[in-house]
């Protein structure tokens, strides 16, 4: 049973051991948000092809037929005069037809298109930073599970030393209760201590499955064995998505600008308009005869929306406003980044602190037990003394393993904050 036991615990560290940083990458290929990259780039795509084909020649096809109440007539002076010289003048009939085709071609646009290509391009690139930020924090979620898990193994082994430890005393006093040089309570007072730890590590074992498949499913992956990462250098700055995010607000302001003055500039198109039909444009021949005829038109048209200059000054102080909230949303955030900066930072000095002394403590629990255990062998002392030397000295690498996982768990909470 005991081998089994071994056997299992051991299990894990036979696995290949993840990274932090292969963790990170796994759960941000496997987080649903990774998508919006792509759908954010085609919808991008298609718009500013949709804004480019206004270039493009605007063709509309019209059938009509009418019927007025009155029409053109001739005078009628005019019509007695054409019936005396035997002219049959029939007017204009007063149902109508008619089917054209209207062909339009912008020659100038004032710059409204290629502004709201850049306008559409701009927004793209702010809903990918925006999707960045998101995404981004992912690897806090992964840092918390990673660390939590490095935390767990580490007491999983102690526990384990621990035990041994036990084990090894628990066999010494069996060897002396046979002897008759130990009482029986002393034998079952370590072997109750061994098996108060054996419970403990059935319950720190089933914490690390249920920690261990709750990064898996974050990472896509099966995580079976996670590495201690190598501590990590500080750097100066920040390349946190938030400031990227901001810088793109900004272009997206000025893109917005560049837009509403395109909006001011009038517009000059030419066109082309035909129809079959009937009247045409010779009023007086279709007078005459009632017969469909070909009718065309070319021309130039300069049009010129006045109604864009009553909003413009309300349009720019609304994207003025934009630029001052997206430089005053990265002001605040690089004051609070720096704020947790110093406390990161100050955790990091303090476990260093905490850590210069771990090592000492532990020679020194480790003499004061290996003493204990002398003691005992020779009945010095009672066995209930061994039992809290050897907690105490346990305690003592416990806490070296939290001070030592703790300390690079803000180093790399401080790499997340700046992004280095």
């Amino acid at each position: 049973m005991k081998r089994v036991f071994l056997i299992a615990m051991l299990l894990p560290m036979l696995a290949q051991a993840q990274t932090l940083e292969e963790c990170s990458q796994a759960a941000e290929r496997n987080y649903p948000l990774i998508k919006q990259y792509g759908l954010i780039e085609k919808t991008t795509q298609l718009t500013m092809d949709n804004i480019q084909r206004g270039w493009l020649p605007k063709v509309s096809v019209s059938a009509q037929a009418t019927y007025q109440s009155d029409v053109p007539a001739w005078p009628d002076n005019m019509q007695t005069l054409l019936q005396q010289m035997n002219v049959d003048a029939k007017g204009l009939r007063k149902d109508q037809y008619r089917v054209g085709v209207d062909v339009s071609q912008t020659v100038f646009d004032g710059g409204a298109i290629s502004s709201q290509k850049e306008l559409t391009l701009r927004q793209g690139m702010v809903q990918e930073a925006e999707n960045e930020v998101n995404l981004y924090a992912v690897r806090k979620r992964v840092n918390e599970l990673y660390f939590s898990l490095l935390l767990l193994d580490a007491q999983i082994t102690l526990k384990q030393d621990l035990r041994e430890l036990l084990a090894s005393n628990e066999r010494k006093l069996a060897s002396m209760l046979k002897k008759g040089t130990a009482a029986e309570s002393d034998y079952n007072s370590v072997c109750a201590e061994r098996l108060s730890v054996d419970q403990q590590l059935i319950s720190l074992q089933s914490q690390r499955r249920t920690l261990q498949s709750v990064l898996s499913a974050f990472c896509g992956m099966e995580v079976t064995q996670v590495s201690k990462p190598v501590p990590v250098e500080m750097k100066e700055g920040n390349r946190r998505p938030e400031l990227r995010l901001a810088d793109a607000q900004l272009r997206l302001a000025d893109a917005q600008e560049k837009w509403l003055k395109s909006r001011l500039l009038p517009q000059l198109s030419v066109f082309a308009s035909g129809y079959y039909g009937y009247p045409g444009y010779n009023m007086f021949e279709d007078m005459m005869r009632h017969r469909w005829s070909l009718n065309g038109m070319v021309g130039a048209r300069l049009t010129w929306n006045i109604g864009a200059f009553y909003t413009h000054g309300n349009d720019r102080a609304k994207v003025k406003l934009q630029r001052e909230m997206a430089e005053n949303g990265r002001e605040v955030f690089l004051f609070n980044s720096r704020m947790e900066q110093m406390q990161q930072q100050e955790s990091i000095d303090r476990y260093r602190k905490l850590m210069a002394d771990d090592e000492e403590i532990i020679l020194l629990r480790q003499k004061v037990r290996k003493a204990a255990e002398s003691r005992l062998a020779h009945g010095i002392i009672d066995v209930n003394d061994l039992v809290r030397e050897i907690n105490n000295e346990n305690a003592a690498k416990v806490q070296q393993s939290i001070h030592e996982i703790e300390m690079l768990k803000e180093q790399y909470d401080l790499k997340f904050t700046t992004n280095f």
